[in-house]
């Protein structure tokens, strides 16, 4: 078996959690575990986050809905954007509760789930209060919220909007909250109650205390990272994952070497080069060993050797002593040391959020607990 993976600690996922919880009270948490979890596993991630007390998950696709429930998760699930009008039947099926913003959207869902007996259909109203990517204008927000109430069909269960630059704007992000605020306010002027606010991210959450509302909807900081070095500085956030492979070969070059594709790189002096099958088919960007990157061997950061290529890479250990099977880290601890996703980030002019993203398949997901990670 190749000797590369990731490793998850979910002793992590649930103490982020628990930690979170406590910064926002008495606001819920709503884990978002889209896109496999931002890379982590989707199923093993929602587990450790229900035990660390999350109130509710959150996905994008249907599928990823799905998937929770085949798992046998009961919590309730919302699904962030509106799918296709085909996979409502889908939505209803599984006890999927979706976010909506249009108008034949909302019939639909009526539609169906009075035809499949599952009335009165739980329904979250979306409004785009700045982020200008889906959701119902302020203006048209109302007119679609009676519709919702006055339906038999459907109950009007929580009404959210999304956050589009908490961690750098607070002006904007004070807009935005008053919005739904407002929003809120009218709907009890007319009778309307929804048992759900929800607007924040985590920024959101832990930056801006009055977007908390009745919960928050957490994607970055579940896994131990911040979309911002500012944001919650007094919360405890542990990251989760670790990239990890093992050297597969060893070799001596002499200086001048010009070891992988392109041979960018001379080498400057005489060096040990240590191979690593790990490569940007699994998610090492290429451009990792242009911009300085570095692994993790033996408690020590080292830098690449030449460029990565599909499936390996070289790093260059100068001196030091290396070993056929000595674990390497590309992203996580080792010893006293550590490179974060955020460190790569930095160095890609990117966010966090696409770095673990990233991870291919080719990666099997390993779990742990604690101490063993």
């Amino acid at each position: 078996m190749r000797p590369s993976w990731i490793e998850v600690d979910l002793d992590a996922i649930e103490s982020n959690v628990r930690e979170i919880r406590r910064a926002i009270h008495p606001a819920g948490v709503c884990a978002v575990v889209k896109a496999d979890g931002y890379g982590h596993g989707d199923v093993p991630v929602a587990e450790a986050a229900i035990a660390g007390g999350a109130n509710l998950l959150a996905v994008a696709l249907v599928s990823e809905g799905i998937r929770l429930r085949e798992a046998g998760i009961d919590a309730p699930i919302l699904v962030l954007s509106e799918p296709p009008i085909d996979e409502i039947d889908a939505v209803i099926e599984w006890s999927l509760t979706p976010i909506v913003y249009r108008r034949d959207f909302v019939e639909a869902v009526a539609e169906r789930a009075n035809r499949s007996n599952s009335v009165p259909y739980p329904v979250h109203l979306k409004l785009d209060t700045g982020m200008h990517r889906v959701g119902v204008a302020p203006a048209d927000a109302i007119d679609l919220a009676r519709r919702i109430d006055a339906d038999d069909r459907l109950v009007l269960e929580g009404i959210a909007t999304h956050l589009s630059v908490a961690e750098a704007d607070p002006e904007f992000t004070d807009r935005q909250v008053g919005a739904l605020r407002r929003f809120r306010e009218l709907l009890a002027s007319e009778g309307i109650e929804v048992d759900y606010v929800h607007a924040a991210n985590t920024a959101g959450a832990l930056n801006h205390p009055d977007a908390r509302f009745d919960f928050a909807r957490i994607g970055l900081g579940l896994y131990g990272l911040r979309p911002a070095p500012d944001t919650g500085p007094d919360v405890d956030l542990t990251a989760a994952m670790r990239v990890v492979s093992r050297v597969s070969f060893v070799q001596r070059l002499p200086a001048g070497a010009r070891p992988s594709y392109g041979r960018v790189r001379p080498l400057e002096r005489p060096s040990t080069v240590a191979t690593v099958p790990l490569g940007y088919a699994d998610g090492i960007p290429r451009r990792l060993s242009s911009l300085g990157g570095e692994v993790l061997i033996r408690g020590r950061r080292y830098p690449f050797a030449g460029t990565v290529t599909m499936d390996q890479v070289v790093i260059d250990l100068g001196d030091d002593p290396v070993d056929v099977g000595d674990e390497v880290v590309f992203i996580g601890s080792q010893g006293a040391e550590e490179i974060t996703a955020t460190e790569w980030a930095d160095l890609l002019s990117t966010i966090n959020y696409e770095v673990v993203c990233q991870f291919g398949p080719r990666l099997p997901r390993r779990y742990v607990r604690g101490e063993s990670a």
